[in-house]
């Protein structure tokens, strides 16, 4: 079985109620910047731009 030492798992945080999402994996080395994709916001319920919480 292969490992994934290059995916590593981070929080969201919702940009419009700052709410913390679900954590989501992304691949570091391809993507060393901050993360920004549109996920579900429970809270605010509606899809909103979600960012890597650090």
């Amino acid at each position: 079985m292969a490992k994934n030492e290059n995916r590593n798992f981070v929080n969201m945080r919702c940009t419009e109620c700052g709410a913390e999402l679900r954590p989501t994996s992304k691949n570091k080395k391809n993507n060393p910047e901050r993360l920004e994709i549109k996920k579900y916001c429970p809270k605010c319920r509606k899809t909103v731009v979600a960012k890597e919480k650090k």
